[in-house]
């Protein structure tokens, strides 16, 4: 009953079947190592070297899956944030050894393929979500509190869209390349008339142009 009341618990912020089987496999290790030491320290101190042996081994794979996703580290970030104020940026802050960050991997990649879109380990702001406009930023889910606290949040789909109004910014950045591709177009601009070339002086002084060859009965 505890270990099911500790999975449930932990479920309700998970976003992938693969994570609810994570979160079910982890505790019900744990309540084996607790069951096992109280039947037998010996097999306790077996049991928990063989999970620590397997979790430094086997490490939980990461997503290689298809993605449209431009990477940044630190000293990339602030110049491509610069390089253009009308460019709205949503990104993401993560780390590899997360377990959030590993399972909400597929849903970013998902939406970046979708709409086109780089720390502590007691952190509860991994991962995060952060909104960029003119450079400067707009919105951050998980939100800090005024104690700097991070604030539940759940990184679904539904909620990523609906929070961050990417249908919206989507379409909004449809018209911008829309019109910028437009006002460079040279279909709207009209034909420029060839202009005649201004008369040139002859060698003779008299303004030039196109001279008759001279005849023999002139010659």
């Amino acid at each position: 009953m505890f270990l099911s009341a500790i999975v449930m618990m932990k479920n309700r912020r998970a976003i992938t079947v693969e994570q609810h089987v994570g979160n079910i496999i982890l505790f019900s290790k744990v309540a084996n190592v607790i069951l096992f030491f109280r039947l037998d320290i010996r097999m306790g101190l077996l049991y928990l070297t063989l999970c620590i042996v397997f979790l430094m081994t086997c490490k939980p794979p990461l997503y290689m899956g298809p993605e449209y996703i431009k990477y940044f580290s630190d000293k990339t970030i602030d110049d491509e944030l610069d390089r253009d104020g009308r460019v709205t940026w949503i990104v993401e802050f993560f780390a590899n050894w997360s377990p959030e960050c590993q399972s909400f991997a597929s849903v970013y990649a998902d939406l970046s393929l979708k709409y086109k879109v780089s720390a502590s380990p007691l952190s509860k702001q991994l991962p995060s979500l952060v909104l960029f406009q003119g450079g400067k930023e707009v919105l951050r889910r998980p939100q800090v509190d005024k104690k700097g606290r991070a604030v539940s949040w759940s990184f679904t789909e539904e909620n990523i869209i609906r929070e961050f109004n990417l249908n919206e910014l989507y379409q909004k950045s449809k018209k911008l390349s829309k019109n910028k591709g437009d006002t460079l177009s040279p279909s709207h601009f009209p034909p420029v008339p060839e202009e005649d070339e201004p008369d040139q002086p002859g060698a003779d002084g008299n303004p030039g142009g196109p001279q008759e060859p001279e005849s023999k009965k002139d010659k």
